[in-house]
């Protein structure tokens, strides 16, 4: 019999049970071959989300490990498989995977529909592109595609110093809307300069008893905010939670009131990163950067997220 080449290995950061950071570990596992109409990319940042840390918690749309986690990345394409003909090997790209069901970012290579990425924008470096994809695809889908945003429109961002809150302000503001951040008072200062027209500080103002005549809520927290929101918006406005499980009294409040309430998930799309890809040409858009950590340090990205205290993304680098 002839021998065969061992598959070349990658490094991952894997979780075999749920729990806190310390389940994460670091594993040489097989690099993954491109099917048709896929490409290996060498992942060369991938973002840390709280969808990350509330999938080693408890499993999510996951159900039980073991399991690479990481959703959006920025690398450069390694390899393509039959029938790509939109990339070559060599090509800066960046992109997310199909939310849930699609992750492993969080490795040195991963193989994905060429659809679901887009060439890097040539203004950014890695870093900065990787921090990027699933926070800005979920806030363009929530504000510009279920909301419809439009100039001169009154803008409520809950948590606006966050991942999907930062990105979303630049959203709003680039399409000419007047925003309204909540965020604790010690990131007023961040809001101000990415964007926001009144910052409210939640821990002291009672923001669903003050703020009148909103278009549009994006709710990032959940729990009570979503149907708090509603009170909010003026008649035939819109709350847009990204929280896709709730209680229904979201919805029953909102038929009461006349106003919209709409769940969603974020979707990987090419159409939507070049999108926000010209935002970003016309420094419009700009992911800020909480921490940078390499790949064996993933418990310690967790840590971090978890505490609520970053301003930003947390990003990966594999090498």
């Amino acid at each position: 019999m002839s021998s065969h080449t061992d598959q070349p290995t990658m490094r991952a950061v894997r979780q075999e049970s749920l729990g806190g950071p310390e389940v994460l570990v670091v594993v040489d596992t097989p690099r993954p071959t491109p099917r048709t109409n896929e490409i290996l990319v060498r992942v060369e940042a991938a973002s840390v989300n709280p969808t990350d840390w509330k999938h080693r918690a408890n499993g999510g749309f996951l159900g039980e490990p073991p399991f690479v986690l990481g959703w959006d990345l920025s690398g450069v394409v390694e390899e393509v498989g039959i029938g790509v003909a939109r990339f070559s090997p060599g090509d800066r790209v960046f992109g997310m995977l199909s939310y849930p069901f699609g992750h492993g970012a969080h490795a040195e290579y991963v193989t994905a529909p060429a659809a679901w990425f887009a060439p890097t924008p040539a203004s950014l470096d890695h870093v900065q592109a990787g921090a990027l994809p699933l926070v800005s695809l979920t806030a363009w889908q929530a504000l510009v595609e279920n909301a419809d945003i439009q100039p001169g429109q009154r803008v409520l961002v809950h948590a606006a110093a966050g991942g999907v809150g930062h990105v979303a302000v630049q959203i709003a503001k680039a399409r000419g809307a007047h925003v309204i951040g909540t965020a604790s008072s010690g990131k007023h200062d961040f809001l101000r300069e990415i964007g926001v027209d009144e910052p409210i500080d939640y821990r002291e103002v009672d923001w669903s008893e003050t703020v009148r005549d909103v278009d549009a809520v994006l709710d990032t927290i959940g729990g009570d905010y979503s149907t708090r929101s509603l009170r909010t918006l003026r008649s035939g406005g819109i709350v847009v939670s990204i929280l896709p499980v709730g209680s229904d009294d979201f919805y029953r409040e909102a038929d009461t009131l006349g106003v919209r309430a709409i769940r969603m998930l974020v979707d990987a799309s090419r159409h939507d990163l070049l999108s926000i890809s010209e935002l970003v040409e016309r420094s419009e858009l700009r992911a800020t950067v909480a921490e940078v950590l390499p790949l064996d340090q993933a418990a310690e990205a967790h840590r971090l997220g978890e505490t609520g205290r970053t301003t930003g993304k947390m990003v990966l680098t594999p090498r």
